[in-house]
């Protein structure tokens, strides 16, 4: 049956082997991430890993995917991610909901917590090893090639062996 619908449907079917991730990157790229996500939320607490599955599959779908051109969730249901609405203390009929909405604004202020915390921390991480550079005009400079290819210039060998710099101009 499986057969008769992936040909029906165009696509090519590969079998692969159990604990071999070379052969589905795409879902190892995806558990890695949510892996990623878990961490962050668990920190000190990695055993709870279960209750925060759901924030982490969440906060997957919902940021904006360049290779998509739209959310995870907008390609899947067809519609924007609904707003979430603040949560006043006590204005449910039943406690259980109550305490699932003040969890998750727990949840989600921890995660601004840490968010912050990984920004000062990239901020002081860079400023330790920035250096400010000022220019004078006419001054001559190299321009550094990393990562960039550059049609402009001249033709030079590229790998591992070949000029980290053009210049100087």
């Amino acid at each position: 049956m499986w057969r008769d619908l992936f040909k029906m449907a165009g696509i090519q079917l590969h079998f692969n082997t159990a604990f071999h991730p070379q052969t589905d990157g795409q879902s190892e790229i995806v558990n890695k991430v949510l892996a990623m996500y878990l961490r962050c939320a668990t920190g000190d607490r990695p055993r709870a890993w279960v209750d925060w599955l759901a924030w982490a599959e969440y906060s997957y779908n919902t940021p904006y995917h360049t290779a998509l051109w739209a959310t995870p969730f907008k390609v899947v249901y067809g519609r924007p991610l609904p707003a979430l609405l603040p949560h006043t203390a006590g204005t449910a009929q039943m406690d259980t909901a109550d305490t699932l909405l003040r969890d998750r604004d727990s949840f989600l202020a921890d995660v601004r917590e840490r968010l912050l915390q990984a920004r000062q921390h990239a901020k002081h991480y860079y400023d330790v090893h920035h250096r400010e550079l000022e220019f004078a005009v006419g001054e001559w400079v190299w321009l550094r090639l990393l990562h960039r290819p550059i049609h402009s210039l001249e033709r030079r060998p590229k790998g591992k062996l070949g000029p980290r710099y053009a210049g100087p101009f």
